[in-house]
C-alpha cells in the first residue's frame, strides 16, 4: 500500500459567494497517477489549483479546509507559495514554452533559484529533457528555439521545465487535449513511466485516458467529490449511479 502523499480535508472554496468546491476530502497516495474526471465546470481544476495555491491568484477567493503535503498543512500562514511551487510543479493544457532556446526553457527554474554553473545547469536539462523523453529529438538543436517544435514536443518540454526544480508532485491540466492521438499517446507513455519518481494528478475530459494512465479515479460534479478508488474499480463497478451515469455517457 502506497504512503499517503496528499490528503484534502474538508477542502471548500468560494469565488465571492459562489461555492465551486464544497467540503472535499481525499487521500491521495504518492508515486502513482491519480486522475481527476467529471463534467466541464464541476471543480476538477479548481480542486488541482488549490494543492499549489494557484488559486491564491484570483480576486475573492475563499478557502476553507485543509490540504497537506507530508502532512504539513499548505494554507499554513508561513508557507511561502513559491518553494511550495517548486514541490508541486505543473503542467497547463495548452504547452506554454517562452519564447527562449530549449535550453534557457528548462534551465529557467534552476536559474532562478540561483544555479548559474554551466556545468550543472547543462546536466539538468539534459536529464530533464531525457525524463520527458524527448531529448533525442531535441539535443541537436538545443539552442533553437522552443517555439519551432511541435504541440507535442512543446507539450513534452513543458514537462522537462517542470522537472528541472525536481518536484515531488506534477499537476497535469488535460495536457494532451490540444494534441493529435500520436503525440496524446506519447505524453500518456511520459505520464505511466514518470510515476515511478513522482506523485501525478491528471485532470482529463477523456474517460479512456483516465482509464490509460492513472491507478486511482476522482469523479467530481458540481463541486461535489461524488466517488473515489481504485480506477478498475470506478470504471467497472462503481458505488455510486452518479458514476455510472457519467462514465457510461448518459449525461455529462
Amino acid at each position: 500500500m502506497k504512503e499517503t502523499k496528499i490528503k484534502t480535508r474538508d477542502l471548500s472554496l468560494y469565488y465571492g459567494t459562489k461555492i465551486a468546491l464544497n467540503s472535499i476530502s481525499m487521500d491521495i497516495p504518492e508515486k502513482q497517477v491519480t486522475a481527476l474526471i467529471g463534467p466541464s465546470g464541476c471543480g476538477k481544476s479548481t480542486y488541482l489549483r488549490t494543492l499549489n495555491r494557484m488559486n491564491d491568484l484570483i480576486p475573492g477567493v475563499k478557502i476553507t479546509g485543509e490540504v497537506l503535503v507530508d502532512n504539513f498543512n499548505i494554507y499554513d500562514k508561513n508557507v511561502d507559495s513559491v518553494n511550495l511551487r517548486k514541490k508541486v510543479g505543473m503542467v497547463f493544457q495548452k504547452s506554454n514554452p517562452f519564447a527562449k532556446s530549449i535550453f534557457e526553457n528548462v534551465a529557467y527554474g534552476p536559474r532562478i533559484n540561483g544555479i548559474n554553473d554551466k556545468k550543472k545547469l547543462t546536466e539538468i536539462v539534459e536529464r530533464s529533457l531525457q525524463r520527458a523523453a524527448i531529448w533525442e529529438e531535441v539535443k541537436d538543436r538545443i539552442h533553437d528555439s522552443a517555439l519551432g517544435l511541435s504541440g507535442g514536443q512543446q507539450q513534452r518540454l513543458c514537462i522537462a521545465r517542470t522537472l528541472a526544480v525536481d518536484p515531488e508532485i506534477i499537476l497535469m491540466d488535460e495536457p494532451a487535449s490540444a494534441l493529435d492521438p500520436i503525440s496524446t499517446s506519447k505524453i500518456e507513455e511520459l505520464i505511466y513511466a514518470l510515476k515511478e519518481n513522482y506523485t501525478i494528478i491528471i485532470v482529463t475530459h477523456n474517460m479512456q485516458q483516465a482509464a490509460r494512465v492513472s491507478d486511482n479515479t476522482a469523479f467530481f460534479y458540481i463541486g461535489e467529490l461524488i466517488e473515489f478508488g481504485k480506477t478498475k474499480k470506478i470504471f467497472t463497478v462503481p458505488e455510486k449511479k452518479q458514476t455510472e451515469d457519467y462514465i457510461t455517457g448518459r449525461f455529462g
